[in-house]
């Protein structure tokens, strides 16, 4: 219903999309942002990209297409305010987690298009269990603190270090590279 109202370019739809979406949005931001005030920026900067991608692209899952514009947005603020001054905070933390998984003198970026990560991505996730998944996707995805994913899971704090170092081996392997190319 949300989407046939941005496709009719009813002014509602922003209305309606911050109604059932906003809370879940304005979480994903500010796990990224760890600022009120900015994660709602993000959060109206995500409904105007919405707003302007709707049509032509028309998502099969509204949740999951808010979310992308919303992580992207906000990843984006986070790079300005870093170059600004530089910060500390989680998204610091969960990027030197996963540069663990990527040759030394690679970027992220530089990793994706070599590796056309999005498939192999999809690939290791399908391959794990449920709460294996859930709480990859939590630390590296909502970049979740360790403290929330285990209140989250009902486990010690230790245990999801674990589990994620583990899930970060098998994402090397994964990647079919030497893991003595690797950084430790």
């Amino acid at each position: 219903m949300i989407i046939d109202l941005y496709w009719s370019r009813s002014e509602s739809a922003i209305d309606e999309t911050d109604k059932k979406y906003g809370g879940y949005l304005k979480t994903v931001a500010y796990n990224i942002l760890c600022n009120r005030e900015d994660a709602g920026e993000a959060v109206n900067d995500t409904y105007l990209k919405a707003w302007d991608s709707m049509p032509p692209q028309r998502p099969n899952i509204l949740s999951a297409f808010l979310a992308k514009i919303t992580r992207h947005v906000s990843l984006n603020m986070r790079r300005a305010n870093v170059a600004e001054k530089r910060g500390g905070g989680e998204i610091d933390l969960v990027l030197d987690e996963l540069s663990e998984s990527l040759p030394s003198g690679s970027s992220v970026e530089q990793e994706i298009d070599a590796k056309s990560l999005t498939e192999t991505l999809n690939k290791f996730l399908g391959s794990l269990k449920q709460s294996e998944r859930d709480m990859f996707l939590r630390r590296y995805w909502y970049m979740d603190s360790i403290k929330d994913i285990a209140t989250m899971f009902g486990c010690g704090e230790s245990k999801v270090k674990t589990t994620l170092y583990r899930l970060r081996k098998k994402l090397i392997d994964e990647l079919g590279v030497d893991y003595n190319d690797y950084r430790h």
